[in-house]
């Protein structure tokens, strides 16, 4: 089985960078990924971030939907405890109609700090409960017809007092695709939660792009066993692995990109590596060596430890290594960022998927 080529964007661009400018940038990377036969791009949701103002993904990918023939438009992720389970099931199926069928679903209970503070959502086992109900609650409506009631712990839903049956008023709208879209989950955590549930449901399980890979055969093996728990066969194909990758014409471009500490890439790693020291206080998530000190953790070290980084064949070869660290899975998540040398990053995207894919394919299939 071939392993495809798709893209996450969360997406981190400079603050101090326009609005406007950063928005058509990443339009402009959804459309020339669909253009070099990228399978999927996903587009996460922050609300209270100027690092990360994508605040509505469903919008936004909205915006490039005619602009795109065949790339699967991601969610990564509806965030379903800050939205009410009928404004979600309406405004996706919009969406998915509108893209012709291709939106994956992905979801998530939230974990940008801020987010969860502004919204008062602060306990996570209270945030995970209302995402399992809200999709609960999104696919009755997209299956049942009314009059009906959908009880729950955080959202009541009844649709049977008002009805005009004869203008189909109390329907909510349904996706193109059958009987709802595909799920996915993005997954950070070793032993996640989240993963045992994407591998008991048949959902899309989506490993992080900045944590370490030492921690992304966990995630496989956590999926697996929810998928055994359920007698489901695990298919690595619902595996999607993110990774920061920059392809180069030299080697000597990719050092000297490396080595500016100003660069998108360090200025990425310098965002998690405070993200995982001070917010999520697991820095050992993103230390190349978890012995390591924290104080000789640097940005740098982070960088260099986790990119995949260099010419074709340089990128070819730890692609093959990183196969064979994790096993085998369905698609590799590439990490948009910002395009601070748009020239570079976009031939870097020609790159991957023109000549490091193919060939990447061709080297596992005799393995």
């Amino acid at each position: 089985m071939s392993i495809k080529l798709g893209m996450f964007a969360m997406p981190i661009h400079r603050p101090e960078r326009p609005y406007p400018d950063v928005l058509r940038e990443d339009q402009e990377a959804v459309v020339l990924a669909d253009q070099l036969g990228y399978s999927e791009f996903f587009v996460g949701e922050h609300h209270t971030s100027q690092l990360e103002r994508i605040t509505s993904p469903l919008m936004f990918l909205a915006s490039i939907a005619n602009q795109t023939k065949n790339i699967r438009l991601g969610t990564g992720v509806l965030n379903l405890p800050l939205m009410h389970p009928v404004a979600v099931a309406s405004s996706v199926a919009q969406f998915d109609n509108l893209c012709g069928g291709r939106l994956i679903m992905g979801i998530g209970s939230g974990s940008l700090y801020t987010d969860i503070e502004a919204f008062d959502l602060t306990k996570p086992d209270v945030r995970g409960r209302m995402m399992m109900e809200s999709l609960a609650h999104v696919h009755a409506l997209w299956s049942k017809e009314p009059p009906f009631e959908l009880p729950g712990e955080f959202w009541n839903i009844k649709l049977k007092d008002s009805l005009w049956p004869e203008f189909k008023v109390g329907w909510t709208p349904r996706p193109l695709q059958q009987p709802f879209p595909p799920v996915a989950i993005a997954v950070i955590t070793p032993n996640s939660y989240g993963c045992r549930t994407a591998g008991q449901r048949g959902w899309i399980a989506m490993s992080g792009n900045f944590i370490h890979r030492r921690y992304l055969r966990e995630h496989w093996e956590t999926y697996a066993a929810g998928c055994e728990e359920v007698g489901r066969r695990p298919d690595p194909a619902n595996w999607r692995v993110g990774r920061c990758c920059l392809v180069t014409e030299s080697e000597a471009q990719a050092e000297d990109y490396l080595a500016d500490p100003e660069s998108a890439l360090n200025y990425y790693y310098k965002f998690f590596r405070f993200n995982f020291a001070k917010g999520r206080g697991a820095l050992h998530m993103v230390k190349p060596d978890p012995a390591m000190s924290d104080e000789d953790t640097t940005v740098e070290k982070i960088t260099r430890s986790q990119v995949i980084c260099g010419t074709p064949g340089r990128v070819l070869d730890q692609l093959v290594a990183l196969r064979e660290e994790v096993g085998h899975f369905g698609t590799l998540l590439a990490t948009s960022h910002d395009w601070d040398q748009p020239e570079l990053w976009k031939n870097s995207m020609r790159l991957l998927a023109q000549d490091v894919m193919p060939r990447f394919n061709r080297a596992i299939a005799v393995h």
